[in-house]
């Protein structure tokens, strides 16, 4: 897959973890290229990854066996109608990294019949440990499939959905599930703080406890769950704890909280799709 041309439209932060884990990857330089506006922008990506580099994204999509449309979700028609007729008569598959944009909407803008794999990515991919959804339309080839999650996968997991109406939920949970965690972070982190920690060892304390935990619960064969109950002790300090959030409903705020998310992503996709 390695002789594929892979051109990126916009060179933001979510096209250059892309980009980064590809090379990482060991995926070659040359058969990488970006389009962006700015020429800043255009040459730090070329003298950080080797990679070419162009204006025109005409220019840049011009052969190319994928076309990452990695734009901000209102552009992405602006972006798509003039490449339409290009993409179609080379058979590039069109990967969008946009959140909230779907695929027929996407392929109405294209014009046609495109192959199309919508996907769901989160921040974390910026360092390589990412979580990504991805979806094919039927256009979408066994070889492009496998495309698509070869550079989705250099920056983290992946797992392919059959419904794109899925997206949604995928979107509450990992789409913008760091920020759950950066919240519980911040407020263990303060709460430390209040117990009388100093605030630089309140926070290296809870960091490295929520990667630990993370870790544990990748690599154990036993549930979250499973692992919860196996470092509570009856009446013991963990227990405490728990039971004060358990009397606070916090089952119950969390699946408030990402159904508010779900149903956002829903209407942005609404909003979006009516361009």
């Amino acid at each position: 897959m390695n002789d594929r041309t892979i051109t990126f439209i916009g060179g933001g932060n979510m096209a250059r973890s892309l980009i980064g884990g590809l090379v990482a990857d060991g995926y070659p330089a040359d058969r990488i290229r970006v389009a962006d506006p700015s020429e800043k922008h255009r040459d730090e990506l070329t003298g950080r990854f080797g990679i070419r580099a162009y204006a025109s994204n005409e220019e840049a999509a011009d052969g190319a066996e994928a076309i990452v449309l990695a734009v901000k979700p209102q552009v992405v028609k602006t972006v798509a109608e003039p490449l339409g007729e290009r993409i179609r008569a080379q058979g590039s598959v069109v990967i969008s990294i946009a959140a909230g944009l779907r695929e027929p909407d996407i392929r109405r803008w294209l014009g046609g019949d495109a192959a199309v794999v919508r996907t769901m990515p989160n921040t974390p991919s910026m360092v390589q440990t990412g979580a990504t959804a991805l979806y094919a339309n039927a256009n979408v080839t066994a070889e492009q499939r496998n495309l698509a999650e070869s550079l989705l996968r250099a920056v983290g997991v992946t797992e392919w959905l059959d419904d794109e109406a899925l997206m949604d939920a995928v979107t509450a949970v990992s789409g913008s599930g760091p920020a759950y965690f950066f919240l519980l972070m911040e407020m263990i982190e303060d709460a430390g703080v209040d117990l009388g920690l100093p605030r630089e060892k309140a926070r290296l304390l809870t960091l490295e406890t929520a990667l630990g935990a993370a870790r544990m619960a990748l690599e154990s064969d036993e549930t979250p769950a499973r692992l919860r109950e196996r470092v509570t002790s009856p009446n013991g300090t963990t227990d405490a704890a728990l039971s004060t959030l358990e009397d606070g409903d916090v089952r119950a705020l969390y699946g408030r909280a990402l159904k508010a998310a779900a149903k956002r992503a829903q209407e942005i996709g609404d909003m979006l799709g009516e361009q």
